[in-house]
């Protein structure tokens, strides 16, 4: 019996067409991460990526993967053989950079901002029944500024496509209508932030006197 046919049939005990999980795997491959409450679509993917849990995680065993589901949070994130992930099972293969997202010294940055901020809110108790952690712009340039010796770009569209770019990756929500000048306007710091940004690697970062790895464990996501 083939791998295809064995996966038809156990796709068919589940009810889901061959199509919506080879859908599945391509949106994984691609973005790296399902985030339940991100859109409808989305919500979608994470629904059916549950149903079909175990074949999803088999099938990307065979390719030296692993996806980690947060139940709590509700969102699947999806690593390359060898990623240090708190709270998440050691993997003991070496890693392949790769397979790894290439992302710019100003997104990890501000990845290991967000990071410092979601764990302040965390020992203060400030954080949301979703699991978020709301934050101010200003907070975030402060941030960097004060424990990593960074500043963010200067231009006010720069830095609104430095924040956008960390909410394709999941790791921030804010409103369509957000502007950096906006004082009163908050972000969310998503939790998905513990998994891309481990204990470790903030340690380090916040003892490097600002000098940033421009390669992250955000999944696999290359955009």
């Amino acid at each position: 019996m083939s791998i295809t046919t064995a996966l038809r049939e156990q796709l068919a005990i589940a009810n889901m067409p061959y199509e919506r999980f080879r859908e599945l795997l391509t949106r994984l491959m691609a973005y790296g991460v399902l985030v339940r409450d991100e859109d409808q679509t989305e919500q979608l993917l994470y629904d059916d990526a549950r149903r079909v849990q175990s074949l999803l995680s088999d099938y990307f065993d065979v390719a030296g993967l692993y996806l980690h589901h947060d139940v709590t949070s509700q969102f699947f994130r999806l690593y390359g053989p060898g990623a240090v992930v708190d709270g998440v099972p050691e993997d003991d293969r070496e890693p392949v950079s790769g397979l790894k997202a290439r992302v710019s010294a100003d997104f990890v940055a501000v990845a290991l901002a967000l990071r410092f901020l979601y764990q302040e809110r965390l020992n203060q108790g400030h954080i949301g029944t979703s699991g978020e952690a709301l934050v101010m712009f200003e907070d975030i340039a402060a941030t960097l500024q004060t424990q990593l010796k960074r500043q963010l770009p200067s231009g006010s569209g720069e830095k609104l496509s430095l924040l956008k770019e960390l909410r394709r990756h999941r790791l921030l929500r804010f409103s369509s209508n957000f502007e950096i000048a906006d004082a009163d306007a908050y972000l969310a710091i998503r939790p998905t932030i513990l998994g891309v940004i481990s204990n470790d690697a903030l340690a380090a970062a916040l003892e490097s006197d600002g000098v940033i790895e421009q390669e992250a464990d955000a999944g696999q996501a290359k955009e």
